[in-house]
């Protein structure tokens, strides 16, 4: 039953990735020049509401906090944050939007998976190098967070309780969400109205 319902979910977040134009590589380019914000609040609205739902939940005990898990903080963690932020932009697709977008159709889709999955082995054959080289080993201790989380061997870098911090930075994105204009600069070849 697990595994139908993950299907089910997965399939409902990739139609909703189609719906607000995820997989389309020309919204995802726009929304990082930042010309059409539309799909930045979409995701900071998710993000949002996302945050404030699960810490609510975890406060009222309706999420069981065993469930998440932190990961261990290392340079290769930055590193690869930079690659994967310099693919999205060059391609256009992130990791999730697409596999999303193949699933729509999208035949650039396919080469983007294609080169992830060969940057993957790469990387897997590679790995005693990258271990070697100390890019594994952890940085301020390994697993960080900004509040504290109950139960957790570790410290917050904060004194505040992590459910609600996640809780109060939820609702700072909703809020962006809504006060983001769709343009910070107008649409080319829209006629401007006279000052």
């Amino acid at each position: 039953m697990e595994i139908i319902l993950a299907i089910v979910i997965g399939a409902a977040f990739g139609a909703t990735l189609d719906r607000i134009g995820a997989t389309n590589p020309n919204f995802i380019g726009k929304m990082l020049n930042l010309t059409n914000l539309h799909l930045m609040k979409t995701i900071l609205l998710a993000i949002g509401t996302g945050s404030i739902l699960m810490f609510g939940g975890q406060m009222l005990g309706l999420v069981d906090v065993g469930h998440m898990s932190v990961k261990a903080a290392y340079v290769g963690v930055f590193i690869g944050g930079l690659l994967l932020g310099a693919g999205w932009a060059a391609s256009g697709f992130c990791p999730g939007t697409g596999v999303c977008a193949a699933a729509s159709g999208r035949k650039d889709a396919l080469f983007f998976i294609a080169g992830g999955l060969l940057g993957a082995a790469a990387y897997m054959a590679n790995y005693p190098a990258w271990k070697a080289a100390g890019l594994l080993d952890n940085v301020a201790g390994g697993k960080v967070t900004l509040g504290s989380v109950p139960g957790a061997s570790y410290e917050g870098l904060t004194g505040i309780p992590g459910d609600l911090l996640g809780m109060a930075l939820g609702a700072v994105f909703v809020m962006v969400a809504f006060v983001l204009p769709e343009r910070l600069t107008p649409e080319k070849g829209l006629a401007q109205p006279a000052e």
